[in-house]
Parts: C-alpha cells; structure tokens; sequence
C-alpha cells in the first residue's frame, strides 16, 4: 500500500488525516495485512512509526513492514538489524545467516534465529526458541530436554514437524501454509498450538 504525504501540511495534519480516512474507510479495507509505503514527504523514524499507529489504531489493517526505497537507508537499517542479531547471539542464543537446505541440520545449545529459510528436508533444533527470518517448510524442535516455555517462530510456515519439548505435530504437505504471515507455535495443555502472531515480528525478537 502506498501513501503519499501532503509536503505543504504540518505533520500533526498528516496524522490526524490517515488516522481519520482510515477510520472512515476500516470496514473497506477488513481485516488484512499489508506492507506499506510512504512517499511525498521526509520523516524521521519516529514520524514513520506514529503514522503506522495511527493505521493500526483506527482500522483491523495490519502494517507488517515499512519498505523504504531509499537505498542507502536500508543498507544502513540491515546492518543494523545484523549488528543486533551479532550482539543477541553473542548474549544468550546464535544465529545463522542462509537457508538450511534439505538434509542439512542445525542444532543450538541455546535460541536461535535464522536469517533465511528452512527447506523441506531440513531440520533445526535447539534447546531454547526458534525464530526464523524466512519460512518454515522443514522440521523444527524448540525446548529439546523438555523446555515447554520454548517457541517456534517463522515469517511464514509450512512445516513437515514441529516439536517443542516432548510434544509433536506432523503434516502431510508442506507446501501448505498454517496461516497468513507470521505465525507462532507454542506448548498448550500437553499439546502444541499455533496461531498468528498479532504484534510487532521483530519485538519477538528478545524472545532469545
């Protein structure tokens, strides 16, 4: 979704514009998921985030990222996003940047994230959380040595198995997806459950 900015108008005009057309028009657009951008105007990181608030304020739509057609700004926000991923495995977890193709396995001793997918015939354990940057179409086994607080966590999944501490859960087709955009599996009631992941992908992040 674009949008394009009024440079003429002050920012509190802008804001209180999207939040009031998007208000107006929120049965229009139902409950949906969409990644935005947003052209006219220069704004700060700070301004980019109350306009995305202001979106997901006032209608079911779901702001999943921000894409930036500036270049160098996303040169400059992915090294970032590795410098901090560096810094998070350093601390508590690992994280591994590439897809895991089939017959290939990684295992971690504590959480990791993977920047990339899991293919169909790969297989990914560790004995804390699971993150991955990419979709899920292998087996992933999160909470090994009976960790039931421990997640899985994927862009997009379509797995073969998931299991987290002593429960599992086989599919037969892996090309078929558990739901639209992220999603979460998570041990419930000696079983494992997966549902959308409402908030912010990357706030999972601490989850290592």
């Amino acid at each position: 979704m674009n949008i394009i900015l009024d440079p003429e108008c002050t920012f509190d005009e802008i804001l209180q514009s999207v939040a009031a057309k998007f208000r107006e028009s929120a049965r229009f657009w139902g409950n949906v998921q969409m990644a935005l951008i947003l052209e006219g105007r220069e704004l700060t990181a700070t301004e980019e985030l109350q306009i995305i608030d202001a979106i997901m304020e006032n209608s079911a739509v779901e702001i999943l990222c921000l894409i930036d057609q500036d270049a160098s700004r996303m040169e400059r926000c992915e090294k970032a996003l590795n410098q901090k991923l560096m810094e998070l495995s350093s601390c508590t977890g690992q994280f591994y940047r590439g897809d895991l193709c089939r017959a290939e396995t990684l295992e971690s001793e504590a959480s990791v994230v993977i920047i990339g997918d899991v293919q169909h015939g790969a297989r990914v354990t560790a004995k804390g959380n699971i993150v991955i940057l990419g979709e899920l179409k292998g087996s992933a086994h999160a909470g090994v040595f009976g960790n039931e607080d421990a997640v899985i966590v994927a862009l997009e999944m379509s797995p073969l198995q998931i299991r987290i501490a002593s429960a599992a859960r086989h599919y037969k087709d892996s090309r078929r997806r558990l739901g639209k955009g992220p999603m979460i599996a998570f041990y419930e009631n000696g079983e494992i459950s997966v549902r959308p992941l409402k908030k912010d992908f990357f706030s999972m992040l601490h989850l290592i």
